[in-house]
């Protein structure tokens, strides 16, 4: 149970700076495949929630 606190504590503390790679990734995949304007919010979110719940688990397993 502790080990799911400290990593959701340090993702929460990366979810700023994780906004940067997120928008870089979500134009990336935009420019691969053709996806609808409407999932552009949901699909830039989503990923800077995964890329900050990574770096949790990271800096909490590293």
């Amino acid at each position: 149970m502790m080990d799911i606190v400290l990593t959701l504590v340090f993702s929460i503390v990366m979810l700023v700076f994780m906004a940067f790679p997120a928008m870089k990734t979500t134009e990336w995949i935009e420019s691969k495949t053709d996806i609808p304007e409407k999932w552009h919010n949901p699909l830039l979110i989503g990923m800077v929630i995964f890329l900050s719940l990574l770096v949790g688990i990271f800096l909490k397993f590293a």
